[in-house]
């Protein structure tokens, strides 16, 4: 019986003892979109987008006008040369097709370089902000990948991380 007791109050000691943890989440969804340097990085990438498809349409339209004159001089040419006028602007075609596609990656590849660098920065934040307002944890959730199936509101740190991730971002 004296033994139970001691068990009991080394049980009740430890418990008191332990500190609470301070557990958060984070929707990462509206914190990435609803962030203010993302918009700015689509805005940027949006105009260069737009850039680019009119050089490209430029293009396009400026090799419709050479098919076209290559086609009404080919009808005037011999057969060979008409061939040898076909498969040059076939190879010309090949080749501007090849550069725009290029061109296009390119950009992609810009575009998601910067995204990522924003959520490498946006996981830093977030982990210094719990360190610095002694959260134990701060989990992460969005629609696609639901981690947390219910949290109180309390609990719930979106608002304050993008609004301080905002204010980060004016400075």
């Amino acid at each position: 019986m004296k033994n139970i007791i001691y068990v009991l109050i080394i049980t009740l000691a430890f418990t008191a003892c332990q500190k609470e943890k301070k557990i958060g989440y984070v929707d990462n969804g509206v914190v990435i979109n609803d962030y203010q340097e993302k918009k700015d990085i689509e805005a940027k990438y949006q105009t260069k987008e737009e850039a680019f498809n009119k050089k490209a349409d430029s293009i396009g339209k400026a090799f419709q006008l050479e098919v076209q004159q290559t086609q009404l001089d080919a009808r005037k040419s011999s057969q060979t040369k008409a061939q040898e006028l076909m498969q040059g602007l076939q190879q010309k075609q090949q080749v501007l097709q090849q550069q725009i596609q290029f061109e296009q990656q390119q950009l992609a590849q810009a575009f998601q370089s910067e995204i990522d660098s924003l959520i490498i920065k946006v996981k830093d934040f977030v982990k210094d902000y719990g360190k610095k307002n002694n959260y134990t944890y701060i989990l992460g959730t969005s629609d696609a990948a639901a981690s947390v199936m219910y949290a109180t509101e309390e609990n719930n740190l979106t608002q304050v991380i993008l609004d301080a991730l905002n204010a980060e971002y004016k400075k």
